[in-house]
């Protein structure tokens, strides 16, 4: 494989991720007393720090890899929402089809930091679904976006905020199906089993464990390949793509399955690392159709961001570098 050419082919390829985008928010101090009100300890802020988080995580990965790319989902027409927009414009994300609604708020997480520490966190945001002339318009802009563009792969990334209802997720994988389109999801538990005839299925083994309400002790080749059985049965998919945590990542395709195993690393937080492994696999197998080489390069990527504290997007340089190291045989 020659990666350099693979990475500068990434350029070519348009990726539309459609799902719940967040703010995340970073409160970074020192703690250095107990609070005399009450007995928690006392934050003294230093600074503060935006980043996107959920779906657009997964858009800022595939922008920082150089594809060509967009987002669309609904934000409140409030301040954390335009805060958020000119975040991912920075990253050279197309925000364009963005969706505002009075009556929604967006979703923002405060992460109170010491040390390197989480201490507390806060959560703002509104989980209902979204309903009626909003559903729609969210389906039209997604329709309209890929009917103008030459999108390669529309990644679904679901965080249970109320944006990938039934009816969308129906309806937008029935029009890319329609119009090859490969489609990509990150799924959580409330609609884990709607995303029928799917291309890439991505979830996570607890997440998988929930969906499927299994009880599974060993974790091996036998049985990850009877889940991936359960889960066509009930989909219909093309591909499963389980990650294990410590133990890496499962495939499997047609009659491939493989178990890849994750490589040692100094881990500092493990947020964001699935947004990573999504935008990666995704991206490589929209480029390549290679889904061993897609495993095995999402597998790195989210090694590495996991030696970052908070969400951050894969350095393109690194993992490039990477790939040439341990993946030199493909």
């Amino acid at each position: 494989m020659n990666f350099d050419e693979l990475f500068k082919g990434f350029a070519n390829t348009n990726v539309l991720i459609v799902g719940d985008v967040m703010l995340d928010t970073y409160w970074w101090g020192n703690v250095d007393r107990i609070s005399p009100e009450a007995p928690v300890p006392v934050v003294a802020l230093k600074n503060k720090e935006l980043r996107v988080g959920g779906a657009a995580n997964v858009a800022l990965n595939t922008a920082a890899l150089g594809a060509q790319t967009a987002i669309i989902s609904v934000v409140g027409n409030d301040n954390d929402g335009e805060q958020l927009k000119q975040l991912m414009k920075d990253a050279n994300i197309d925000t364009g089809s963005i969706i505002g609604s009075a009556d929604r708020i967006t979703t923002n997480k405060v992460r109170i930091m010491s040390r390197n520490q989480q201490m507390m966190r806060l959560d703002a945001e509104m989980t209902s679904d979204i309903e009626g002339n909003l559903e729609q318009e969210l389906i039209d802009a997604v329709c309209a976006y890929i009917t103008k563009n030459n999108t390669r792969i529309l990644i679904l990334e679901d965080y249970n905020k109320g944006v990938l209802t039934k009816k969308v997720i129906e309806t937008l994988v029935a029009f890319c199906n329609e119009r090859g389109v490969l489609t990509a999801v990150d799924p959580k538990r409330k609609n884990f089993l709607t995303y029928k005839n799917v291309t890439l299925f991505k979830p996570n083994l607890k997440e998988v464990k929930e969906g499927l309400n299994l009880l599974v002790d060993q974790i091996n080749l036998e049985t990850l390949g009877q889940i991936h059985e359960a889960l066509k049965q009930e989909l219909g998919h093309e591909i499963s793509f389980i990650t294990l945590s410590e133990k890496g990542v499962f495939y499997q395709q047609g009659k491939e399955s493989v178990i890849i195993p994750t490589h040692i690393r100094n881990i500092a937080d493990v947020s964001g690392a699935g947004d990573t492994v999504i935008a990666v696999a995704s991206l490589v197998y929209a480029s390549t159709k290679n889904m061993r080489l897609a495993a095995e390069m999402a597998n790195i990527a989210g090694g590495l961001v996991c030696e970052e504290v908070g969400t951050a997007a894969i350095n393109k340089g690194k993992l490039l570098s990477e790939c040439k190291l341990i993946l030199k045989s493909i």
